[in-house]
């Protein structure tokens, strides 16, 4: 896992909702900074996605800003494609860009695993806190709060440090390529 710390790695990507190439530079915040390795077809991600767009609305109104990544091969994953990204983000609404990392070196240079994987920076851009949004998974029969990803962005709006325990984010592989 990227540790605790860790600067941003930097990136430029297309954008599938706007079509636009859009670097770290042009959507990061000065208070903080959520980065999330999605892709369309995961269940977990799936399960996610409506309380993820309310957290995001919510917590976009107080300067926070959200990205989400698909660095999914879409070769052997073709629900994956830039151009169903784009048809996922209008259906679901997200309010936030959905970038493709097609070298998939952006999900390398984060240590990303899994989707969904969050990562939320603070206005220096240093990683504060990396793990799951909450202890929902599909059929658990737990409500999908995302207290994990509150608690951390809360801590941070508030001044304060994030908590040490951080849980792992759990769901699918991030389907990488062959060699």
């Amino acid at each position: 896992m990227l540790p605790l710390g860790t600067k941003a790695p930097d990136f430029t990507l297309l954008d599938t909702v706007s079509g636009k190439m859009l670097s770290l530079d042009d959507i990061k915040s000065d208070k903080a900074t959520v980065i999330i390795f999605s892709c369309n077809h995961c269940p977990y991600v799936i399960h996610v996605n409506e309380a993820l767009v309310e957290l995001a609305n919510e917590y976009q109104a107080a300067g926070v800003k959200f990205v989400a990544i698909s660095s999914n091969d879409v070769e052997n994953y073709p629900q994956d494609s830039p151009a169903l990204m784009t048809k996922l983000a209008e259906e679901v609404g997200y309010p936030f860009p959905y970038l493709y990392d097609e070298t998939q070196e952006v999900a390398r240079a984060y240590d990303a695993a899994c989707t969904p994987d969050f990562y939320v920076f603070n206005q220096d851009l240093r990683l504060a806190y990396r793990g799951q949004m909450d202890g929902s998974r599909p059929n658990s029969g737990k409500p999908v709060t995302g207290e994990d990803l509150r608690n951390a962005l809360d801590a941070i709006l508030l001044g304060r440090p994030v908590a040490d325990l951080q849980r792992p984010s759990g769901g699918c592989n991030i389907k990488w390529k062959k060699d």
